[in-house]
């Protein structure tokens, strides 16, 4: 296992500035995801890493190591590529062995650990077998044993999953984690999908232009976003635009609406809730934060319901419910009901 750390590295393309003073350490052992939209940097941060893109200002270090310099071979590192970048006229049992092969590995040696890396992603079976005899994802498990085999320091993961269908995306990724937390190998992933980021990191970096804009784990980051980008871009929300009154105690909405909430800052201009923690009342009821609402569109979405209420003339929400089989719930347009809302779930954010 090993550290890295980014020391205020930048890069330049010319006057293009595509990552301004990043500094960030990642532990021991860790599954650390670089989360942004593209063109945010979060590539051109992870190739600076590998040593593929050198850094025009700063240090990257591996194990405390000042790596900054090395080529890729000196770093130690596995890298899965987005297009996994096997060998077509090689069988897998070579493209794993290819790295070992470079570095004069015995040929004894050489079978052991290609037979372990196959067994790891469960292709031991398949170690004959060309490119395009397999499926995307074991194509996409071929390239992690490859970047195994070698027995990196770090691994790094380049939109590792972008080329399999939403099903297998969704295996491969549980899986890719499973090994992960076995080998308790330090792990950097580039995604720009969120709900990949959410699953398999422990800590999130959240880009753009350029810039880390928050680092925190999932749940920080989506109970506590910093600003507005961060909240729009870890998850669903609403945002209803306003200030805070009462020592922020109160948030008071272009509207007029008045929403408790647990705590905003002075500065701040917007309220976020999420969509699941709006709670759906038949009848007003007492406490904080219950508001009449009328339904405008509903959207069944298999495992919840979708709902778009209006609260006032300005002001909708999205509302997302679980589906029960036990208790089902019709809601159709134009149907009056109320919402209750934790003041804990209002989180006052400022702008950027």
């Amino acid at each position: 296992m090993a550290t890295v750390t980014l020391d205020h590295v930048s890069k330049r393309f010319g006057e293009f500035l595509a990552v301004d003073d990043f500094s960030l350490e990642v532990t021991e052992g860790e599954l650390l995801v670089l989360l942004g939209p593209s063109g945010c940097g979060k590539t051109t941060t992870l190739r600076m890493i590998a040593g593929f893109t050198d850094a025009s200002a700063g240090a990257v270090r591996i194990r405390e190591r000042d790596v900054t310099q090395d080529p890729p071979y000196r770093r130690n590192i596995g890298v899965v590529f987005q297009n996994y970048a096997l060998f077509p006229h090689l069988t897998v049992f070579e493209n794993v062995a290819f790295g070992l092969r470079r570095r004069r590995t015995s040929e004894a040696e050489i079978a052991k650990r290609v037979e372990r890396s196959l067994s790891l992603v469960k292709l031991d079976e398949l170690a004959q077998r060309l490119p395009r005899q397999l499926s995307g994802g074991q194509q996409q498990r071929v390239a992690v044993a490859r970047a195994l085999v070698i027995e990196p320091d770090v691994l790094l993961l380049d939109e590792p999953l972008s080329n399999l269908d939403a099903k297998l995306r969704h295996d491969v990724r549980q899986e890719m984690r499973r090994l992960q937390q076995l080998l308790k190998i330090t792990t950097i992933m580039v995604t720009h999908d969120q709900d990949e980021a959410m699953s398999m990191g422990d800590r999130l970096v959240v880009i753009d232009h350029g810039r880390i804009q928050q680092i925190g784990t999932p749940q920080d980051l989506y109970r506590t976003p910093r600003n507005p980008f961060v909240a729009a871009f870890i998850g669903q929300a609403n945002f209803i635009e306003g200030r805070p009154e009462r020592d922020g105690s109160l948030f008071v909405t272009r509207s007029g609406l008045s929403i408790a909430c647990a705590g905003c800052a002075p500065e701040a201009r917007t309220v976020m809730i999420r969509p699941e923690a709006i709670e759906l009342l038949d009848a007003p009821a007492p406490g904080a934060n219950v508001f009449p609402a009328t339904v405008e569109v509903v959207t069944y979405l298999g495992s919840a319901s979708e709902l778009i209420l209006r609260l006032t003339s300005s002001e909708t929400v999205i509302v997302t419910k679980p589906a029960s089989a036990a208790e089902p719930r019709h809601w159709a347009p134009g149907q009056n009901l109320y919402i209750r809302v934790d003041p804990a779930s209002a989180v006052g954010i400022a702008p950027m």
